[in-house]
């Protein structure tokens, strides 16, 4: 299990910036109960490591100006390596794609998308997603509105299972 990998300090560095990527280092060390010094140099290792890969604010999409969100699910004609690569390459591009899974099953690509409204939406939707290459097929389905946003992992399901495998469970 990678998170193991972790002592329990570095755990902690990692859930309070996960709730709070903005405090100082002094208010995240007095959190995590060390001193700053060693707390900064924790938090340079976390992200040279890979376990922390950004910063970033939590914008709200709607107060923005993006009324539209949709799920597209993509079927590709080929799952080849590299015809999965070049879609991949495109949804990079595409700016209204926010999120891009490739899926195991009967689709191949969950894309999230925004807009500022249905009409923009459509557009990218035939202009663009539709007839691109090696695209089979695509289904989609309009957010009505969202019950639960949460970024990041549940830190607390990873210190439980910590312990069940310091235990020997």
């Amino acid at each position: 299990m990678a998170g193991s990998k972790l002592d329990e300090i570095d755990r902690k560095i990692l859930a309070e910036l996960q709730a709070d990527g903005r405090m100082t280092n002094v208010e995240l060390a007095k959190r995590v109960g060390i001193s700053a010094p060693p707390c900064l140099r924790r938090v340079r290792t976390l992200e040279e490591a890979g376990y922390i890969r950004g910063y970033h604010a939590d914008v709200d999409s709607r107060e923005l100006g993006f009324e539209v969100q949709v799920f597209a699910m993509v079927g590709l004609v080929s799952q080849a390596e590299a015809d999965l690569s070049v879609f991949e390459g495109k949804c990079r591009d595409w700016p209204l794609v926010r999120e891009c899974h490739m899926l195991n099953g009967e689709v191949d690509f969950l894309l999230k998308c925004v807009a500022p409204d249905l009409s923009t939406f459509q557009s990218f939707l035939t202009e663009e997603l539709t007839s691109a290459e090696n695209v089979a097929s695509v289904k989609t389905s309009l957010v009505i509105r969202c019950a639960k946003d949460v970024p990041g992992v549940p830190f607390e399901v990873l210190e439980e299972r910590v312990r069940q495998l310091e235990r020997g469970l």
